[in-house]
């Protein structure tokens, strides 16, 4: 059964997005405005919920028309062949968004898609009601500029819940950002890196999984496995391939700081849980005693900034701190990620290249130095 799937991910990493689908053999990849589409089966579909670093899920894409009116809305969605992925007890919630449309009333388009998905169920399966008390089908509709999307979530939680952060401090960054960063900074296998104010220790850890190949979902589960119309070796075919690309033969490692013990026991209980624990040495430090190691070495790091400290000021005292300890010095290399546009000027030096992205709703930009 061939679909188009379509994966949304924080604007500004659809490239990243595309090029690792690419990598993982998925078929007519296309990059667009916060989300990459690909083509394939429930294999191909189970491929990219266990490995992807840098989607926030997968969805199904089920239909794609122009909608300004309510009846338009209804009968397009009606005419979905529903039952292909929902049977007589499965629970089908609605969700969704409404942007620049005609349509703008997200309860009432929720309730018109509810409609018309039960109208289709009731014409196939001969019943006027459902008891949606199995497994969840999570209906998502998006309607921008009069366009309508809708989709099927496979994933269940979102991609960048790994598994392994049941704890984390007040101000985490998202793990798929954490992963872009990583790759953003070119981190490979025989990398050194460094965190000076590592929090609860996303950015190495996810450093360290890129490094050993290790893929994000590996220890977690996913809605569509308890779907009766995918199959149910598809799964386990794919957590066999992904452990046997594992790459521990190599020489990675990484060192974060924080002036926060509680959030370094935090940091070090996660690393455990993702399998990178050896990999990464956490120790109480004030970034003001941070001093660059020998040799080469990346550093990588989410600073605390005026939303997450309260005071602007000591951001900024932050940051000409760092423009301090991160020298220019040949064989090291830095990435920051901050919403402050201020943020070189303070720094003391021009970034080599930034790039926009959200730190969840917050505007930012990553600054990359030589």
């Amino acid at each position: 059964m061939s679909m188009t799937f379509c994966a949304p991910c924080i604007f500004g990493l659809e490239g990243f997005c595309a090029n690792e689908f690419r990598f993982l053999g998925l078929q007519n990849v296309r990059a667009e405005n916060g989300r990459v589409l690909f083509d394939g089966g429930f294999a191909d579909m189970a491929r990219a919920n266990i490995n992807s670093r840098y989607a926030e899920r997968i969805q199904i894409l089920l239909s794609e028309f122009r909608a300004v009116t309510f009846d338009q809305l209804f009968e397009n969605v009606r005419k979905i062949n529903w039952a292909d992925f929902i049977g007589m007890s499965d629970a089908f919630p609605v969700k969704g968004s409404c942007l620049n449309s005609k349509l703008m009333s997200v309860p009432d388009c929720q309730k018109i898609v509810k409609k018309a998905v039960v109208k289709s169920l009731s014409e196939r399966y001969m019943l006027s009601w459902f008891e949606e008390t199995g497994a969840v089908r999570q209906i998502q509709f998006r309607i921008m500029n009069d366009k309508v999307s809708v989709m099927l979530d496979t994933s269940g939680a979102g991609l960048h819940k790994r598994g392994y952060r049941a704890k984390s401090n007040d101000a985490p960054i998202k793990e798929t950002l954490a992963a872009a960063m990583a790759e953003m900074a070119g981190v490979r296998a025989n990398h050194f890196v460094i965190d000076p104010m590592c929090g609860s220790g996303t950015i190495l850890i996810e450093a360290a999984m890129k490094a050993l190949k290790i893929a994000p979902g590996l220890s977690r589960s996913f809605a569509c496995e308890r779907w009766s119309c995918v199959p149910k070796d598809i799964f386990e075919a794919e957590r066999e391939r992904a452990k046997s690309i594992i790459n521990t033969d190599c020489a990675f490692r990484a060192e974060g700081f924080d002036i926060d013990e509680a959030a370094l026991s935090v940091a070090k209980s996660n690393a455990e849980q993702a399998g990178v624990a050896d990999r990464i040495t956490f120790t109480t430090r004030d970034i003001k005693d941070f001093e660059l190691p020998d040799g080469y070495c990346t550093v990588i790091t989410n600073p605390p900034y005026g939303e997450r400290l309260l005071d602007i000021k000591s951001a900024e005292e932050l940051y000409a701190v760092m423009g301090e300890r991160f020298d220019r010095v040949d064989g090291k290399r830095y990435a920051i990620i901050t919403p402050d546009d201020d943020f070189e000027k303070i720094f003391g030096r021009k970034a080599d290249k930034r790039r926009k992205t959200y730190n969840g709703t917050l505007k930012c930009q990553i600054y990359f130095f030589k």
